[in-house]
């Protein structure tokens, strides 16, 4: 554990449930909106477009929160952040369970996304003041999923019984649990601030601008598909319910991925595992929406999901290497989220001109072979190193 100059070593277990907590609160809005989206449609009435732009907001807002702590990042607590990011979140899932105005739920959306903004930038920093940021990144994955294929079993169950106010209700007593969890997370500012280490965030630099385009080109390709794909399910004869149990599985395969990979990515090289995951998430992408099947679509599914949580912690790897701050570890994952909603917004646009799903998934493919090339340059050269 990097502790810094005259601190003690945290506890594993601390560390933990404090990465742990901040990850699964930092993510409660990409994995459960879907389900306000359809809860608020069927009690308000409201058109899918503005479904969109709500669904959006939040996405949008996350990333730009996520860019404005980047340039601070060095000078910033990490459980500072979680505090307040906790707050705002919860806030703001409150009032939106108490109204039906438009108004005020996009404004709650655009408050939850820089709360999710703002805790995912403190599990960043928390995590890029270890010994081994991925490593870290890894295990809160591995909670998340855990947590997460728990919580898409209840959240229905409450919606059915409370309706779309008590899914409010019940994500924000959600992000109040795991928001006290979070002060668990490793405190204080960088330990390396003010010092002339080359990798303490001085600046980007070409290869930090090379680990910026990688991840934006495989978010715009991976999760192009995601808003679509129990779509792409139901297009072969897949029920909602059958769906929801390769979810389930996906996830759960997910979380015992992460695990292994953060047993053994101490003694892996950089370039064949991030090579092998992003052509992975590729080919799945390719898979999810041209295969005829209810077996090669699960099978496919559960490849697509392990694959790209792979990919996004190896990726972020590439970043903390290059920037032992944080700093652009906060930058990539930002451009993630700016480069979803960009990829979501054309993938329907493609549906739309195309009457199908189908052609959004080769093209995903090809997005992500385009991550590689511009990626596997500055993973070679840190293996090197």
């Amino acid at each position: 554990m990097n502790a810094g100059a005259g601190q003690k070593p945290r506890p594993f277990a601390f560390t933990l449930i404090g990465i742990g907590a901040a990850t699964g609160a930092a993510h409660i809005g990409n994995n459960f909106t879907t389900y306000l989206v359809g809860g608020l449609i069927d009690r308000f009435g409201f058109l899918p477009s503005q479904m969109g732009a709500w669904n959006m907001a939040e996405t949008l807002s996350y990333a730009a929160a996520m860019f404005l702590v980047a340039p601070r990042s060095r000078s910033m607590d990490a459980r500072m952040l979680a505090v307040l990011a906790t707050a705002l979140v919860c806030l703001a899932q409150v009032v939106s369970a108490h109204t039906g105005t438009f108004a005020l739920l996009f404004a709650g959306r655009i408050g939850t996304g820089f709360g999710f903004g703002i805790m995912n930038s403190a599990v960043n920093l928390a995590a890029g003041r270890t010994e081994h940021p991925a490593r870290w990144i890894s295990l809160g994955i591995t909670v998340q999923t855990i947590l997460y294929s728990v919580v898409s079993i209840g959240l229905p169950m409450i919606g059915k019984s409370f309706g779309v106010s008590g899914m409010f209700l019940a994500l924000a007593g959600l992000s109040m649990s795991l928001g006290l969890l979070a002060m668990f997370l490793p405190g204080g500012v960088d330990p390396v601030a003010g010092s002339d280490d080359p990798k303490s965030g001085a600046g980007v630099g070409a290869e930090g601008q090379r680990v910026l385009i990688a991840m934006a080109l495989f978010a715009f390709g991976s999760l192009a598909i995601w808003p679509f794909i129990e779509r792409t399910a139901h297009a072969i004869g897949i029920p909602a319910t059958r769906f929801g149990q390769f979810q389930s599985m996906a996830v759960l395969a997910s979380a015992l991925s992460n695990a292994i990979l953060a047993a053994v990515i101490k003694r892996l090289p950089r370039t064949w595992p991030l090579v092998a995951a992003l052509g992975g998430c590729g080919l799945t992408c390719v898979l999810l929406t041209t295969v005829g099947s209810e077996f090669a679509f699960a099978g496919a599914f559960i490849a697509y999901m392990i694959s790209w949580f792979l990919t996004y912690p190896l990726l972020l790897g590439l970043a903390y290497a290059h920037d032992s701050s944080g700093r652009l570890a906060v930058m990539t994952t930002g451009t993630w989220l700016l480069s979803q909603s960009f990829g979501s917004l054309v993938a329907g646009y493609v549906a739309q001109s195309f009457g199908g799903y189908t052609p959004i998934g080769p093209l995903g493919g090809v997005f992500c072979i385009m991550a590689i090339a511009i990626a596997v340059p500055v993973a070679r050269r840190l293996d090197k190193a």
